[in-house]
């Protein structure tokens, strides 16, 4: 089972109930699990959950489904969780599957079904609905044409009740998951707690001559031995010019004196993700010019987190980052005043240096669901992560901290990892002694 703690099922209890008082009356959702990918020959990939399901249930295991009927005439199927029936056989191969009185323990629901019963009891249920809630994949970032379980399964309740309403459960979903419970964010706080512990770990660590290789080994060693279900992501270890390419996964290189490591990583504790990125330099001190672009890109963290408010849109909020990025490249010598007053409206010159967003939604998903159009609301929460990468100089420095949107401003869940280059510089040097 999990590596985690048991978590609060009141996260699933209120989401299942946020979740149920936003659909149309009379109506059924059916929500399905992942597949189960397969990897080369008999070998699968690790099963990860559908993170819809998981958001519902809290239940991580394959061939789960949960149904909401919130006006089904018999209270009892309501909510239902249908789980594979455990197999003696199967277990002995791949190990324990949930009981009945565990999934209730984890996700609160009730009512538990073997899915190889399921069918004698889900038609009547379709048969008294109108309209059927069914989930697919609506991240703006998608792009994936592999036809999924959930969208096989689509096609298969389409064909066999071609005359119900179907409506988009991923419309909900979208609405709901970006904004965060205060039950989420003590999760999504463990998981930047673990990130924290680790980070500082690898101050101790890093030094001319250890390979991006060797400091992955050491996040994936104290994300394990606290707990952590593992990564959040595939985790970006970037020194010298690597740090150049925003998804630098290659993680072969030896970190070499007088150079900077880009480090983007983050646990993943009970489905919620972190997503922390520090740049350090290799040999515990930044040089002067690096120290110029480190402060220069806090600089820009601090201007995105004091306007980062209920409110403000993407856009606008990325327009002002944008106008203070391009003040601090003309401080920093990157720009010229010509070259700022010539720039094409639809590519400024900033964007030489600094060529991605400031700020994704974050949750059970790195990427997580929530609107880019419309204004910002209390319970949201977001990375801030500029970055400021130079060619010529075979630089590149990002810094990122993920903040809980309030309802006066925001609040930064990673307060507490080390941020300024005097800070990062003195626990680098007080552990090398």
């Amino acid at each position: 089972m999990a590596k985690y703690l048991p978590l609060d099922p009141t996260i699933f209890i209120q989401n299942r109930q946020r979740f149920a008082s936003k659909m149309q009356k009379n109506s059924i959702a059916i929500i399905v699990s992942n597949d189960e990918f397969p990897y080369n020959a008999d070998a699968l990939h690790g099963f990860k959950q559908n993170t819809e399901l998981f958001w519902l249930s809290g239940i991580e295991q394959e061939g789960s489904m949960v149904i909401l009927f919130p006006d089904n005439p018999d209270p009892k199927y309501r909510e239902v969780l249908v789980l594979v029936r455990p197999q003696e056989l199967k277990e002995i191969w791949d190990g324990k599957r949930l009981r009945a009185h565990e999934a209730t323990n984890i996700s609160g629901i009730q009512t538990i079904v073997w899915v190889d019963v399921l069918d004698g009891m889900l038609q009547p249920w379709i048969h008294l609905a109108d309209a059927i809630y069914l989930d697919s994949n609506e991240n703006d970032r998608k792009n994936n044409l592999i036809r999924t379980n959930e969208y096989r399964f689509i096609d298969e309740m389409q064909a066999r009740y071609p005359l119900h309403q179907y409506l988009r459960a991923a419309r909900i979903m979208k609405e709901l998951r970006a904004i965060k419970t205060k039950e989420e964010i003590v999760v999504l706080q463990k998981a930047i707690d673990i990130t924290d512990v680790t980070f500082r770990r690898l101050l101790q660590f890093i030094q001319p001559g250890v390979n991006e290789c060797e400091i992955e080994a050491e996040i994936y060693h104290s994300f394990l031995s606290q707990r952590a279900t593992g990564v959040a992501y595939h985790s970006i270890i970037a020194s010298g010019d690597n740090a150049r390419t925003l998804h630098y996964v290659n993680n072969n290189s030896e970190c070499k004196e007088g150079e900077l490591v880009l480090m983007d990583f983050g646990a993943e504790y009970g489905g919620y993700c972190a997503d922390l990125t520090r740049t350090v330099p290799v040999n515990g001190k930044f040089g002067r010019r690096q120290k110029t672009v480190y402060n220069a890109c806090l600089h820009l963290h601090n201007y995105a987190k004091s306007i980062l408010k209920p409110g403000i849109t993407i856009a606008k909020y990325t327009d002002k980052v944008g106008e203070e990025a391009t003040q601090q490249f003309l401080k920093i010598g990157l720009l010229t005043k010509s070259a700022v007053k010539n720039e094409d409206p639809e590519n400024r010159a900033y964007r030489k240096y600094l060529y991605h967003g400031i700020s994704h939604h974050l949750g059970l998903d790195v990427h997580d669901l929530g609107t880019r159009t419309e204004p910002i609301q209390p319970g949201m929460v977001f990375t801030i992560e500029p970055g400021i990468y130079i060619k010529e100089e075979n630089m590149g420095v990002r810094i990122e901290n993920n903040f809980w949107i309030t309802n006066r401003g925001n609040q930064d869940l990673m307060k507490n990892i080390p941020i300024t280059a005097e800070e990062i510089e003195s626990l680098m040097k007080r552990q090398k002694k």
